[in-house]
């Protein structure tokens, strides 16, 4: 971080001299001393600039890199659509380029970071995405550009096909999901565990999801909301199904919840808030509606079960040192794997957010897949909790009753039962009745006195 910190401030002060060198041959393009002056500038810019980029790549994983760049390539699609339809050639051809520059910058990160691995069938995977990218996605995308910029600039505008550049456009957002995905593909639970403790690392990582903020207002201006809104029956049809599915897991959660008291038992007090979050974030993903108002807080809730989970996983592993029984401990480390596994698929599912997008009267959604496997990510971990908070009590209770005193170890959570709740013993009555017959007996007549004697009537004389 310090090394980073440090070429940033090198660059931000060589950047006005570069910019006076620059002027100054502007303003004498045929003098040797000013074109010599700018290259000495220059080679000094692209030297620390090196520094900088290698310095950056030193403290950020493959995984954020490609889940930031494909957010950042999203963005620039938009404005590459934006300007095209506004005729901007300028801003065009400048986000173009910074389309192929960062494409270009995947293949080369990725294509570095394959060396390291063994050949094989994973890192051919890898290379085949990377290959599709480079050799076919992008040379039509800038073919796509030129033609567009050619069709503008000329006098008259001339008019040319719009959907052609917006499916190039979408294939390569595509092309590097793809790539994000197959590297992703051979994680394991040690991995998983390694990198969510690295995200919760203290120093600013804002560099790697500044892209939320801006890029959390869409296109037309839409909220989340609209975007379910307008999402098509078909799409609507998949996240509702998903949102079934998920609802019967979290059942099945406030279900196992329920039968124990809290107090004593952070196992359990942590289900419930994984719970609740996850409803949190489900409900913005399939509406667009609860607490959470943009893609950051759905980012920074996901943190926020990952750090339960750790938390959860510390507690469930103490629990599983001090089972005797070796069958229901392999158990219970199983399904925290499975915990850690899905903590980590939320927090790379939270970094891509659905987008509808009307271009050339065609609806067009992105970043959908990434939504929907949030919801299935949610919906697996809160089977894998259902399942840790069983094998929790299993382990930590049962055995502990078979061996009596033998078990030397105090308990690390509390299994109490929760009591009903308090009914009593004779049936009250209820307020309203109790206020009516009060109010019914208060509008009693009153009867004159005699009134009274001459409805009276004596008794029979003998």
């Amino acid at each position: 971080v310090k090394l980073v910190r440090m070429a940033a401030t090198q660059i931000d002060s060589l950047c006005p001299q570069v910019i006076n060198a620059a002027l100054t041959l502007a303003a004498r393009p045929q003098s040797k001393v000013a074109q010599d002056n700018m290259d000495v500038f220059k080679d000094q810019w692209e030297k620390q600039v090196r520094v900088l980029t290698e310095a950056v790549d030193d403290i950020t994983s493959v995984d954020d890199f490609l889940a930031v760049s494909e957010n950042h390539i999203l963005e620039d699609v938009n404005k590459c659509v934006i300007a095209l339809q506004e005729g901007d050639v300028d801003t065009l051809d400048r986000t173009a380029g910074a389309i192929r520059g960062r494409a270009a910058r995947v293949i080369h990160i990725i294509s570095a970071e394959m060396e390291n691995y063994e050949p094989g069938v994973y890192t051919e995977k890898v290379m085949e995405s990377t290959k599709l990218l480079s050799e076919t996605v992008m040379p039509r995308f800038a073919e796509q550009v030129e033609v567009a910029i050619e069709a503008l600039s000329a006098n008259p505008p001339q008019a040319f096909e719009e959907n052609e550049f917006i499916d190039a456009s979408r294939l390569v957002y595509d092309g590097v999901r793809d790539i994000r995905k197959a590297v992703l593909m051979i994680r394991t639970p040690e991995e998983l565990e390694d990198d969510s403790d690295f995200e919760q690392e203290d120093y600013d990582v804002r560099s790697r999801t500044s892209v939320q903020t801006e890029d959390d207002q869409l296109i037309a201006g839409q909220s989340a909301r609209a975007i379910m809104a307008q999402l098509p029956q078909e799409e609507k049809a998949k996240i509702a199904e998903q949102v079934e599915s998920f609802h019967q897991e979290k059942n099945k959660l406030d279900a196992e919840v329920a039968k124990w008291d809290d107090s004593g038992n952070d196992i359990i007090v942590l289900a419930k808030q994984m719970c609740m979050i996850m409803m949190e974030m489900t409900d913005f993903t399939s509406r667009g509606k609860g607490p959470l108002k943009n893609t950051s807080d759905v980012i920074n809730a996901a943190k926020k079960i990952a750090e339960a989970g750790s938390r959860m996983d510390k507690l469930a592993r103490a629990v599983a040192d001090q089972c005797p029984d070796s069958a229901c401990k392999q158990d219970l480390l199983a399904y925290l794997q499975r915990i850690a596994l899905y903590c980590h698929q939320l927090n790379i599912c939270s970094k891509v957010k659905a987008e509808v997008q009307n271009l050339g009267g065609e609806l067009i959604v992105s970043g959908l897949d990434s939504a929907t496997s949030l919801i299935q990510a949610a919906k697996n971990l809160m089977n894998a909790v259902v399942l840790t908070v069983k094998a929790s009590y299993v382990a930590s209770t049962k055995y502990q009753k078979v061996y009596g005193t033998a078990a030397v170890n105090s308990p690390v959570v509390s299994w109490k039962m929760k009591a009903p709740e308090k009914k009593p013993l004779v049936k009250r009555e209820k307020p309203e009745e109790y206020q009516t017959r009060v109010r019914r007996g208060s509008q009693k007549k009153h009867i004159s006195p005699v009134q009274a004697l001459s409805e009276f009537k004596a008794m029979d004389s003998f």
